[in-house]
């Protein structure tokens, strides 16, 4: 029974984990309503980003967040600016516009290549990791340091999302936006404005998210394809534009995973996972958690 304890506490730690790499998707979906495919990229982009940070500058893995945070959101502002804004332009007259799918396909597959191209297909791990295998030993249950601290990092990344959607200003109009875009340009909102913030937010927080990653997990130029399909169903299971949603999607997937194995063949495990996903799918399309608002 200890053993099933332990399981379900790494689970939700790891879960919490798996929902903040989703939250980035939440938000560009709630805001731009289109699908990101390039969010596992943008996740691999922010990893190789904390390993160079601590690499290169000794800092603890953690205050790493001091640099990727600005860097990621800047890359991902920028990103939104050049090359998914002019398709908002172009097809300004339609809600979801499909276009921007495509382009997001290929930002996934030139940032892969790229990065391949640049950096190898070396594995790398932090050499000097001070979290590196520490436990915290609960009775006879032991509990994984790192990601204890990724469910510290998760629970306070998705509470200042949401006063800063609730309380600010520009939170606001991103609210605003995401709810009636024309009714927001006309009370003077710069939705393409909002839309580059939006992507940033979303990138910065992928950058949190990798950040949570790095003293535990290996940097390669495909990490990211591991998380984007959990991330997809996560926001599903959650709800599309849902913080708390992503959240929580992702404690149950990763339950899922971490009990799962104590009472069949992790195969059987996924196919849980699918199949929960395809169940939302039917009986709920907007989630778990969904509401009728994205905020």
């Amino acid at each position: 029974m200890l053993y099933v304890i332990e399981d379900m506490i790494n689970g939700i730690l790891m879960g919490s984990i798996y929902g903040l790499t989703a939250m980035g998707l939440t938000i560009i979906f709630g805001v731009l309503k289109v699908i990101n495919f390039a969010h596992g990229s943008l996740l691999m982009v922010g990893m190789y980003a904390a390993y160079w940070a601590i690499t290169l500058t000794g800092v603890h893995p953690y205050l790493a967040l001091a640099i990727v945070i600005p860097v990621m959101f800047a890359f991902g502002y920028a990103l939104q600016n050049i090359v998914i804004k002019p398709i908002f332009i172009a097809e300004k007259n339609v809600r979801e516009p499909i276009t921007v799918i495509i382009v997001t396909t290929g930002i996934w597959y030139i940032l892969d290549n790229l990065t391949l191209l640049v950096f190898g297909p070396q594995y790398r791990s932090l050499t000097a990791n001070p979290l590196q295998g520490q436990m915290f030993e609960l009775g006879s249950m032991f509990v994984s340091a790192p990601k204890f601290y990724g469910f510290i990092i998760a629970l306070v990344t998705a509470a200042a999302i949401h006063l800063f959607m609730q309380k600010t200003i520009m939170g606001r109009a991103i609210r605003a936006t995401s709810m009636d875009r024309e009714a927001a340009s006309l009370m003077g909102i710069n939705q393409y404005r909002i839309y580059n913030v939006a992507f940033g937010i979303g990138a910065a927080t992928t950058g949190i998210a990798a950040v949570a990653l790095i003293p535990f997990n290996n940097v390669f130029p495909t990490v990211g394809v591991l998380f984007d399909i959990k991330g997809f169903i996560i926001v599903v299971l959650g709800g599309l534009g849902s913080i708390s949603g992503a959240l929580l999607g992702g404690i149950i997937v990763g339950l899922i995973e971490s009990v799962g194995p104590q009472f069949m063949t992790a195969t059987w495990t996924e196919a849980i996972v699918y199949g929960l996903f395809l169940i939302v799918l039917f009986v709920k399309p907007s989630g778990l958690f969904g509401q009728k608002h994205d905020w």
